[in-house]
């Protein structure tokens, strides 16, 4: 008996509801809590080899995230949080950012799905 393996990716179901929950905080002013969906958005994504496509808009996402974090942390900033201390482009950015990588996680699993 032979089995078949296919190349293609599908994302985790928690890598998807991550992947919705990280602009959902952002916008909901949790930034510094958001880092949580997009580490697992990011770990999944590391593990299935098959999806390049998904490691690219992942490491935007998280490069999206890392970059207002580190001038909040590294800089010398009064703002209590990381959600205060991001302006409303810095915000939607980021909030965009998500919100594609999490579309592309639905796109990729919706065609994973229906070969």
């Amino acid at each position: 008996m032979t089995t078949t393996t296919t190349n293609t990716a599908h994302p985790s179901k928690s890598a998807l509801v991550a992947a919705w929950a990280a602009p959902v905080m952002v916008i909901g002013q949790f930034g510094l809590l958001s880092g949580i969906p997009i580490a697992v958005v990011l770990v999944a994504s590391l593990r299935d080899r098959r999806s390049r496509v998904l490691r690219w808009w992942t490491g935007a996402l998280t490069l999206a995230y890392a970059i207002p974090l580190t001038m909040w942390l590294a800089g010398p900033s009064e703002a209590p949080s990381l959600s205060k201390y991001m302006s409303p482009a810095m915000t939607a950015a980021l909030a965009a950012t998500g919100v594609v990588t999490a579309i592309a996680h639905q796109v990729v699993r919706r065609r994973s799905t229906h070969k």
